[in-house]
């Protein structure tokens, strides 16, 4: 069996040169006679290739000298906890819940310090982001806090809220190097990496450097304070070093392919293909208010339940896989990361029109 279109929300797809790349370095990295997964993360090579990484990624997403870059494990959950833990200053800090992951995060929040819920779209399903312009920011909170697109149900900050001058924290895990993006705008901007830029196991933040306190309070682990991961480069422990090197090869991917204005262009061009589909068909329908919606991840449904799964059956069978909406939503949901081939989404359009077709 060939490669099929894969799908999922993360682990997702990657870009096949990547791959291939990776597998003509498995055995012998650059001459080396080993792999990236077997040599010490405190050998020069392998500084060489997080360095690289590293400078690759401030050339993609434009990030300016006073903001750090670290490559941490513990996913995006681990700084759920993280942010308040080092961040939350004044013990306070306001939240947008506009989905699942938001929701995890404000609610590990709640078990560090005063935080509030200032707007929320859970009254609808989450299928909408809120009127994020003039919210009751408080005065004394040390952060707003945004999950930036969301995966699961495939909703997407087009316009980020006005913070009233409090820095903005946002989890990216979703849309990651999919568009160009102001850093200057964040006070910290972080993601996941398996959806969008490569393996599971990594999380990359990027934090404007006054954030970082000097001093936390004693009770934090060593391993949750971002000083100690700015002070050790990324090491102060064993890194993923292959997640790390798998990223680095897709950065030299994405730059060698135009950057990140070119990537945002392929990607509304491709969403477009889906979203024309589905705003015309009379079996499927789109989840979520046009204003809102996504370009990486595109939740639908037939509004009934068995013809959902005999879809994704028979989707399956048609080598269109993971397209399984979230077990908290059910229905479908394709997600179309950066390394989904525009014809993929074109054949699973094309898919869907004979499914409905035999299924009217």
């Amino acid at each position: 069996m060939g490669r099929i279109y894969n799908f999922s929300a993360g682990p997702a797809v990657l870009p096949e040169e990547v791959l291939q790349q990776a597998a003509a370095d498995m055995m012998d990295y650059h001459g080396c006679g080993m792999s990236v997964m077997e040599m010490s993360h405190r050998s020069k090579m392998f500084q060489d290739i997080i360095d690289e990484a590293e400078k690759d990624l401030r050339t993609l997403m434009n990030i300016p000298d006073n903001y750090k870059v670290l490559f941490l494990q513990g996913g995006a959950s681990l700084q759920f906890a993280m942010i308040p833990l080092n961040l939350m200053k004044n013990k306070k800090a306001d939240y947008i819940v506009t989905g699942q992951w938001a929701k995890k995060a404000y609610q590990e929040a709640k078990k560090y310090g005063d935080v509030v819920a200032v707007a929320s779209s859970a009254d609808k399903t989450f299928s909408y982001i809120p009127d994020c312009s003039d919210l009751p920011i408080r005065e004394d909170a040390d952060y707003v806090y945004i999950c930036e697109n969301n995966t699961i149900y495939g909703t997407k900050f087009h316009t980020l809220p006005n913070t009233k001058g409090k820095d903005l924290i946002s989890d990216v895990s979703s849309c990651f190097l999919s568009e160009p993006v102001d850093v200057t705008k964040y006070g910290m901007i972080y993601g996941g990496v398996q959806k969008n830029i490569g393996p599971a196991g990594l999380v990359i933040a990027i934090i404007r450097e006054d954030l970082i306190p000097e001093s936390v309070d004693e009770s934090v682990p060593t391993m949750m304070q971002y000083k100690i991961h700015v002070e050790n480069g990324s090491m102060y422990n064993t890194p993923n070093c292959w997640a790390i090197y798998i990223c680095g090869l897709v950065f030299k991917w994405l730059l060698k392919n135009g950057g990140l204005e070119a990537m945002q262009k392929k990607n509304i061009e491709k969403a477009k293909v889906l979203y024309d589909f589905l705003d015309q068909s009379k079996l499927f329908k789109g989840t979520v208010e046009p204003a809102s919606r996504s370009l990486m991840n595109v939740p639908f449904v037939t509004g009934n339940e068995e013809l959902d799964a005999k879809f994704v059956k028979e989707a399956k069978a048609a080598g269109f896989e993971n397209l399984k909406g979230h077990r908290s939503v059910g229905g479908m949901r394709a997600s179309i990361y950066n390394a989904m081939p525009k014809a993929g989404v074109e054949a699973l359009v094309a898919f869907m029109k004979k499914f409905e077709e035999e299924n009217a």
